[in-house]
């Protein structure tokens, strides 16, 4: 079977890539490789049709500019392209995030990871900030909701530390999957994943919240974190920019939420808020 290879070039590059690999994942295509101008696609060619880009909203967005170029190429082997692209991290020294083919890491926390099509692989700033988050904070025993849950590698690092229960939520199907698959991978019995969104939460109380996800929808769904934490719990935001930081914490104050302090990578930030008693 041979493949389109369509090159994107994105500017500003976030969030627009992340965006515009969900939409592009949801028109058939099956593969992406990130860089520092944009992202490579790969679809199969008999699945391509012209109108195909045609559902991916983002490309017609007056926020970005988005160009492409496309070409054929042969059939290659997907699982070794990725396997040489994929490389593990390590987080605090403390904490390996590896694919299946890795060897075990001798480390506290090894951490098991096939992404697929889903957010979430320690290599992205904001991941690699949560997982600093929830290694240097106290979670033994807390009941952890993980939104946005992408590969679910948070919940698996959550459990991990200590969780006595923790509830993984992705609106994404392939992300619910992709969660489910990594969490059997990794031993782990004390996570409930669902797909869905803000809407599944009802009236459960969680001692730490954590969402990952992008600034628009932190915005529209911190009303519904703070109704949901614990007075005196916890509450860790990323997929953000720096500049983003005042509205941010704007509207947590709004609905009782402290900001305690922050952490930034690559341009990215992640912010740790406490629920007021």
């Amino acid at each position: 079977m041979n493949y389109l290879e369509f090159t994107f070039e994105i500017e500003p590059l976030q969030p627009a890539s992340e965006i515009l690999i969900a939409e592009l994942g949801q028109a058939g295509f099956e593969s992406f490789v990130e860089n520092e101008t944009g992202i490579t696609a790969y679809i199969p060619q008999e699945e391509f049709e012209e109108d195909s880009l045609s559902g991916v909203q983002i490309l017609q967005s007056d926020e970005f500019t988005i160009t492409y170029t496309r070409k054929e190429i042969e059939q290659v082997n997907w699982n070794e392209e990725w396997e040489k692209n994929f490389h593990p991290i390590m987080v605090d020294d403390s904490c390996c995030v590896r694919a299946p083919f890795h060897p075990q890491a001798d480390v506290e926390y090894d951490i098991v990871i096939e992404p697929k099509m889903s957010f979430g692989t320690g290599h992205h700033a904001t991941t690699h900030m949560m997982i600093q988050f929830l290694l240097n904070n106290d979670i033994e025993g807390k009941r952890v909701l993980d939104m946005g849950c992408g590969t679910g590698v948070l919940a698996i690092v959550a459990e991990k530390r200590g969780a006595k229960e923790v509830d993984a939520i992705d609106i994404d199907n392939w992300c619910y999957l992709n969660s489910l698959e990594n969490v059997e991978r990794n031993n782990c019995s004390r996570i409930s994943v669902y797909e869905g969104g803000a809407e599944l939460l009802g009236n459960k109380k969680y001692e730490v919240i954590i969402a990952n996800i992008n600034r628009n929808i932190l915005l529209k769904d911190i009303e519904v974190y703070s109704r949901n934490l614990e007075k005196g719990g916890d509450l860790y935001l990323s997929g953000f920019y720096e500049a983003d930081i005042p509205v941010i914490r704007e509207e947590c104050e709004r609905n009782g939420l402290e900001y305690i302090t922050n952490l930034e990578r690559e341009e990215w930030v992640a912010l740790k808020l406490k629920k007021k008693n």
